[in-house]
């Protein structure tokens, strides 16, 4: 079986994170978000939102860990790797803001290819903001819009995972791999 890296992408709030815990839960080898990581390091720096504050070094320091799980992710034994969140969401996110971004940016959309895309909807049933999430859902839906326009400029194709239960929505990811 060749090696597939798979990416769940989707909005703020969509359930990404739930699905990549219960994933874990099930023994696949899955790579967590590191934005929260970058926000909460951040913060203990005394700079509450780095992707307001300084929303290019924020976008370059998850470009950076975007990459390295990337690489991280063919040198694992498993033959499929999930990831939570993929590099074209820096862009997307930059886009969103309306901020320039230098072109290493784009090379890493067009260098590093994921097997399969997972998108998940906007859900507002789920939504709930918190000390990292700072968007309301109004946001989080122009912040889709943007996460599909840039997996498709890159040439993905997106696989819409419905809103389901947890258990159905993961039962639907592992019929499509």
């Amino acid at each position: 079986m060749q090696k597939q890296i798979i990416v769940l992408i989707g909005g703020p709030g969509t359930g990404k994170s739930t699905l990549i815990n219960e994933l874990v839960a099930r023994g696949y080898c899955c790579y967590p978000e590191i934005s929260r990581q970058v926000t909460l390091e951040a913060q203990q720096r005394g700079i509450d939102q780095l992707f307001l504050e300084q929303p290019l070094l924020f976008s370059e320091l998850l470009l950076e860990g975007r990459i390295k799980q990337f690489e991280d992710a063919l040198e694992e034994p498993d033959n499929v790797v999930f990831i939570d969140r993929g590099i074209p969401d820096v862009v997307a996110y930059m886009d969103y803001i309306g901020d320039d971004y230098p072109e290493h940016f784009v090379k890493a959309c067009t260098d590093f290819k994921y097997s399969k895309t997972f998108i998940l909807p906007p859900w507002e049933e789920i939504y709930e903001c918190d000390t990292e999430r700072y968007e309301n859902f109004e946001q989080a839906l122009t912040i889709q819009k943007h996460l599909v326009d840039t997996y498709k400029k890159y040439g993905y194709d997106l696989i819409e995972v419905p809103k389901d239960t947890v258990e159905n929505r993961i039962l639907y990811i592992l019929d499509k791999i």
